[in-house]
């Protein structure tokens, strides 16, 4: 899945140039949510999608694809925001600006070890929901990834809500599990 080219240190994860992804990407994203934090939230989403994606046009066309899955992320998360209303100060905007500064093009490189510790995790995480079972995996994805209620899940899947939670509490009693042997 990943593949290191030794010319030029570049690294692919299922097609997906990281270096484009933590550079470009997060950058681009950074400017729309205005906050480093949310913006490593978005990729960090956008890339569990694209993995956990049974689309088959992500195989053909990875950045396109990843640059469609954050698109709609900031949409949702656009709208999510828009319901709350916002402080604004002087002192805000002052830290904006601090961060774009700290985001520029020369502080922006990635070294080869961030980069082989960002897959490194990201396998990790991809195997430990593989190994979880099918029904365990699917149910997990609908509720943290897409982001249904149990209720939704339970209808439609035609399990229970009781096994819906239970699904929910085993995935992420297995995830603790491996994430503390990482660790």
């Amino acid at each position: 899945m990943i593949a290191l080219s030794p010319s030029n240190k570049t690294s692919f994860w299922y097609g997906l140039d990281l270096r484009w992804v933590y550079t470009d990407l997060l950058k681009h994203i950074f400017f729309h949510t205005k906050c480093i934090h949310a913006a490593q939230d978005v990729l960090h989403d956008a890339l569990l999608r694209f993995a956990f994606s049974r689309h088959g046009s992500h195989a053909d066309e990875p950045h396109a694809y990843l640059r469609t899955v954050v698109k709609n992320l900031l949409t949702d998360n656009f709208q999510l925001s828009s319901r709350f209303v916002t402080l604004s100060n002087s002192a805000d905007d002052q830290t904006i600006e601090l961060h774009l500064a700290d985001y520029s093009d020369a502080n922006w490189a990635l070294s080869p070890e961030k980069i082989l510790d960002i897959q490194q995790r990201l396998q990790s995480i991809q195997q430990i929901i593989n190994c979880l079972p099918p029904k365990c995996r699917e149910v997990f994805w609908l509720f943290r990834i897409e982001g249904l209620r149990q209720a939704e899940i339970a209808v439609q899947l035609n399990i229970s809500v009781n096994m819906v939670e239970r699904h929910v509490i085993r995935a992420l009693i297995d995830i603790r599990a491996a994430r503390e042997k990482l660790a």
